[in-house]
């Protein structure tokens, strides 16, 4: 498991994922609309075709430290099944950070690339 509560799902290992990157999937998750932590965690899950796995545990310390930044607010409201959930929503400055963070894992994504290829 991944200092960041990934799990990513591999042939009898374990992947850990750089620091951050729950974050970066979590602020990716919310652009689109609010959701509550399951809903995040299950969005995350499937988008990644079942390969990466969120730890309940690790999400919602997460979720609280985006909100601390100013990047997600939350509200309370109705899940699906009519339970009472807090629905987490991107602010403007989580926009803005979620710009960064992801060129940054671009220009990390094309570097390891780079490594890869190298026919040395």
């Amino acid at each position: 498991m991944a200092k960041d509560g990934l799990v990513v799902k591999m042939p009898d290992s374990r992947l850990d994922l750089l620091q951050g990157t729950l974050d970066l999937l979590i602020l990716r998750t919310l652009r689109a609309r609010p959701m509550h932590g399951w809903a995040i965690s299950q969005r995350i899950q499937q988008v990644s075709g079942d390969v990466l796995r969120v730890n309940q545990g690790s999400l919602y310390p997460a979720l609280h430290r985006l909100e601390d930044y100013g990047w997600i607010d939350a509200e309370w409201g109705r899940a699906e099944n009519n339970r009472q959930a807090k629905f987490y929503r991107l602010t403007r400055t989580g926009a803005r950070q979620l710009r960064e963070e992801t060129a940054q894992w671009e220009r990390m994504a094309a570097a390891v690339g780079r490594i890869l290829a190298d026919e040395a």
